[in-house]
């Protein structure tokens, strides 16, 4: 097949163009800064010559998005919600004008449309949108805001040949250098990765194998439309994640951080808490309900398998 990913240099395209393109499909990056011979520019926003790649092929898969790991600052905000919302609408044009469009278009979106709770797992029939959880930094809605604008482009494009499903993802782990799980694994190697503002905030996952092959399960599932939750059935509690981690790494300890040390260690890093203290419990219902078979379901054990292939990579 010939799969398009707009926006697939980052992270999770790395990790699905590599398993995709290793499974003998011909695989076409569109990228603002393309550096490779099947890498395509575009601008992200309008129409241009790297439409062409969509005319004719069989699966689009739009990961484009400005990086949530910075400062959650309002002009930073307002560019996480322009590039989702931009490039979702301007994909969308690409398939309308195509004379052979693709069968399928996954959209990329997020696990943090869900509500911050702890009582109970969103699944995509009875989860709780977030937006209006009290006790939350209010800015926090905004995230919600631009995971819902992000769907909504897909929903009202005008692709009646294009299958569409949106991709609420949980963060992929993967032992790719600066992804999710590198930044983690770092922190608690240098013992760092204890328990943050007590450790009860749920985490969700899903391995980066996982991840491809919940791709591959989508696109070849005519049967399947709209959302669905791209993560692990064990989503667990945040102590209880970095404890499996620091297991998994031969870290004996990890230091707690209280709220205001989190505030203070995401400004050096230019990052947000959000990113920590949302609890995001979140559970695939709509995968397992179609017959997705998880190949790494828990965290410990998928926490060992991404430390075995990290450390098979630094021996080579």
């Amino acid at each position: 097949m010939k799969i398009v990913i707009p926006g697939g240099t980052g992270q999770v395209g790395t990790v699905l163009k590599r398993a995709l393109s290793a499974a003998g499909h011909d695989v076409v990056v569109i990228s603002r800064h393309p550096r490779r011979r099947d890498e395509v520019h575009w601008d992200g926003a309008t129409l241009g010559p790297w439409a062409g790649e969509i005319d004719g092929s069989d699966v689009v898969v739009n990961l484009a998005g400005r990086s949530v790991n910075c400062r959650y600052t309002p002009a930073n905000l307002r560019e996480m919600m322009d590039s989702r919302v931009h490039s979702a609408r301007v994909v969308g044009e690409a398939i309308a004008a195509a004379a052979e469009p693709p069968r399928v278009w996954l959209q990329m979106s997020t696990a943090t449309v869900y509500a911050h709770r702890y009582d109970a797992p969103n699944d995509e029939a009875t989860g709780v949108i977030g937006g209006t959880e009290p006790d939350v930094p209010g800015y926090w809605s905004y995230s919600v805001d631009i995971a819902r604008a992000w769907e909504r482009e897909q929903e009202t494009a005008g692709t009646p040949h294009t299958r569409k499903v949106a991709l609420r993802a949980a963060m992929v782990m993967s032992p790719d250098r600066g992804g999710v799980f590198d930044v983690l694994l770092r922190l608690a190697r240098l013992g760092l990765g204890g328990p943050v503002a007590g450790g009860a905030q749920y985490v969700s996952w899903i391995h980066d194998q996982d991840f491809v092959r919940a791709v591959e399960f989508l696109v070849a599932r005519d049967d399947i439309t709209g959302p669905v939750n791209l993560a692990a059935p064990g989503p667990l509690p945040h102590r209880d994640f970095m404890r499996a981690l620091r297991t998994a790494w031969g870290v004996p300890v990890g230091l707690p951080a209280t709220r205001w040390m989190a505030e203070a260690g995401a400004f050096v890093l230019r990052s947000d808490t959000e990113l920590l203290l949302k609890s995001r419990r979140v559970v695939p219902g709509r995968l397992l309900d179609a017959g997705f078979t998880f190949g790494r379901p828990d965290w410990p054990a998928a926490a060992e398998d991404l430390v075995r292939r990290l450390r098979g990579r630094a021996v080579r």
